[in-house]
């Protein structure tokens, strides 16, 4: 029997260099996201390091059906046409994580 695929979340760590541009990128992303059936869970600032360290200040959380969703997303021509505007406007680590 075959195991369903579990939800996967896209998050990123964000350093925002050019309010405007990152301001122009975030209002494109949502189109991006409705083909894979992906949902913004959380856009957050970072209140405190609690331990270790980290160099953003601010985070988003997107959850999708499951890891291939995600990664075909994140390789989908309308995303990559966004990827030299984000860079423009901000340092962003990205990561898929699947769920338990």
């Amino acid at each position: 029997m075959m195991r369903p695929l579990a939800p996967a979340y896209v998050i990123g760590h964000i350093t925002v260099k050019d309010p405007d541009q990152w301001a122009t990128y975030r209002s494109q992303v949502p189109a991006t996201l409705a083909p894979w059936n992906a949902e913004l869970v959380c856009r957050g600032q970072l209140h405190a390091v609690l331990g270790g360290s980290h160099r953003h200040h601010d985070t988003v959380v997107i959850r999708f059906p499951d890891v291939l969703a995600a990664e075909a997303w994140f390789n989908s021509a309308a995303y990559q046409a966004l990827i030299p505007l984000r860079q423009a406007a901000a340092e962003v680590d990205l990561m898929v994580f699947d769920a338990c």
